[in-house]
């Protein structure tokens, strides 16, 4: 009888800690999540096409895919640098903090999603500019920035993006239908951003011709969104067509 009696409890144990955890992966599940997520991205395009078809190029690679886009042609003089710039990261948040009351730095703090429009990217000598939107109900919100420079070589395009993805929420959670039915439409956030800023390179390279080669970025390239165009970047870092 005793045996029995241990064994009752061991089982009962058993269950309550199989019970514990299915209970803290649907309290999960259930919880409203907002995650900010950063990347960036820098091309190296040798191409002697002029500078307003690569402009004209990159503008139409990027309405492909966003909602919203204001760009900007600055007017550039001198001779071409030998080298391109290269975008700094800026918080407009932090300046904005010493002039914005306290009800609003709270809002920041809660919404993820306004405090990433407030970065941006500094894109000083750039002969092309561009900040770009896009937002899809119960998935995600995205901001982009680009920067076109042109040197002696050609041309250098840095991309700047940042998204706040939803999870959780129950019903609307990442498994709940709503969230699924968006990712159906649009692609899940990390594809989206991907494919919106490899189709400006996509573009540039249609009309312009020459070598894209991709230089650097955070996090890993991911190739899949090129699959629909059969190009990907290759060992060496080109885009290329597929290898039969």
């Amino acid at each position: 009888m005793r045996k029995l009696g241990m064994v009752a409890v061991a089982i009962a144990a058993a269950m309550a800690t199989g019970c514990s955890s299915t209970m803290n992966s649907l309290n999960n599940a259930s919880t409203d999540k907002q995650k900010s997520i950063e990347l960036y991205r820098v091309f190296d395009i040798k191409t002697g096409a002029d500078r307003h078809m690569v402009v004209e190029a990159a503008s139409d690679g990027l309405g492909h895919n966003v909602q919203s886009a204001n760009e900007k042609n600055p007017i550039v003089m001198g001779e071409k640098p030998e080298k391109p710039g290269r975008f700094k990261p800026a918080n407009m948040a932090g300046s904005m903090g010493s002039q914005m009351g306290g009800m609003m730095q709270l809002a920041m703090q809660m919404n993820s999603s306004f405090a990433n429009m407030l970065k941006t990217a500094e894109c000083d000598g750039a002969v092309w500019t561009a900040t770009a939107q896009k937002d899809v109900d119960n998935a995600f919100s995205m901001s982009f920035n680009l920067c076109l420079w042109e040197y002696q070589g050609g041309y250098a395009l840095d991309v700047y993006a940042n998204y706040t993805k939803q999870e959780g929420g129950g019903f609307l959670g990442l498994d709940g239908l709503a969230r699924k039915a968006a990712y159906a439409i649009s692609g899940t956030p990390e594809a989206w951003a991907e494919k919106t800023v490899l189709d400006v390179v996509r573009e540039i390279k249609k009309r312009a011709g020459g070598d894209v080669k991709y230089l650097e970025g955070y996090p890993k390239l991911e190739t899949t969104p090129w699959q629909d165009s059969g190009e990907v970047f290759n060992d060496q870092g080109y885009l290329a067509a597929v290898a039969p």
